[in-house]
């Protein structure tokens, strides 16, 4: 456990008698990941607003499940996790055997930052309808890899696939700079990758970036189209992070955490290190998030059911 934010501000901690000791946002990514430092960005401007010490704890492992297990199981009022998406939405839906449920043992607290997936194929390649004209003649011929069966990249391709009626053959790699490798090396022809990660070897000439999967152009790469504005119907997909707390924590402090975070994230200069990161603000309130949560349960669970996808 490392200490971020030991000082804080006297009016403050008058303001409320919780938090009564330090806060501790637990990771389940390991340091340097964007997860963790998006939790040291947020941890000493959320130690100056709740008049506590706030500290980030790195609890690595099963894609962040142990860590956002350990938020689940604890009942000490003080404790909070940041997580990604399928912490919160498909985790019990491709592994029964994780001990907690996100719909019933967490509760959502505030979106923080959202970005799309870049699709990308290697240098050379076709680009805009051409990629996908040749993508739908070359059936199960092409391939495209994933950071592993069940990441967010992997349920993005097969809800890709169906929407742009295409058929390339899933190669699972340990992680994504393996998936990148494979690209230089024209092992496989398309993949989905975080834009932090994408567009060094784009801008590079190294990769082709086709386009993103947000509903429409993102800030994060605005030069990039969406896949929607080139005719793949229906496609809304982006990776996040999020808070989330136990469901013991009292909703008044839960309002009151996504308040704060909100007001943070919103910051200028915060807001510019979390765009440098990779990442687009939002901040939302704790309903806004489990609006969110809704949204991408049903989505994904209806791609891991029809495609009977277990990691």
């Amino acid at each position: 456990m490392g200490l971020v934010a030991a000082g804080w501000l006297p009016t403050a901690q008058a303001q409320s008698a919780w938090p009564r000791r330090a806060v501790k946002i637990v990771v389940g990514f390991p340091g340097g990941s964007s997860p963790d430092l998006l939790a040291r960005l947020l941890a000493e401007p959320l130690a100056q607003a709740l008049g506590q010490p706030v500290v980030v704890e790195n609890r690595v492992g099963a894609g962040g499940n142990i860590a956002a297990a350990q938020v689940a199981r604890a009942t000490d009022d003080h404790t909070i996790g940041l997580m990604i998406n399928g912490n919160l939405t498909t985790a019990k839906i491709l592994n029964p055997d994780i001990p907690y449920d996100p719909l019933q043992d967490l509760t959502p607290v505030s979106l923080i930052a959202v970005a799309p997936l870049v699709l990308c194929a290697p240098a050379g390649s076709p680009v805009g309808a051409a990629f996908f004209a040749a993508a739908r003649q070359s059936g199960t011929l092409w391939n495209h890899g994933t950071p592993g069966v069940g990441t967010v990249a992997h349920l993005g391709m097969e809800l890709l696939k169906a929407r742009a009626g295409i058929a390339p053959v899933h190669v699972p790699y340990p992680g994504n700079p393996q998936v990148i490798t494979a690209l230089l090396g024209n092992q496989i022809q398309m993949a989905l990758l975080p834009p932090g990660l994408a567009m060094a070897q784009v801008r590079a000439g190294r990769l082709n970036a086709i386009g993103v999967t947000s509903a429409g152009r993102s800030s994060v790469v605005p030069e990039l189209p969406s896949l929607s504005e080139m005719g793949v119907p229906n496609l809304q997909l982006e990776i996040w992070n999020a808070v989330a707390a136990p469901n013991s924590l009292p909703k008044a402090h839960v309002n009151r955490l996504a308040t704060l975070l909100g007001e943070i994230v919103r910051r200028d200069h915060i807001r510019q290190k979390i765009l440098a990161q990779g990442w687009q603000v939002v901040g939302t309130s704790s309903e806004g998030l489990r609006r969110r949560i809704a949204i991408d349960t049903a989505a994904m669970t209806d791609v891991i059911r029809r495609h009977h996808i277990r990691p």
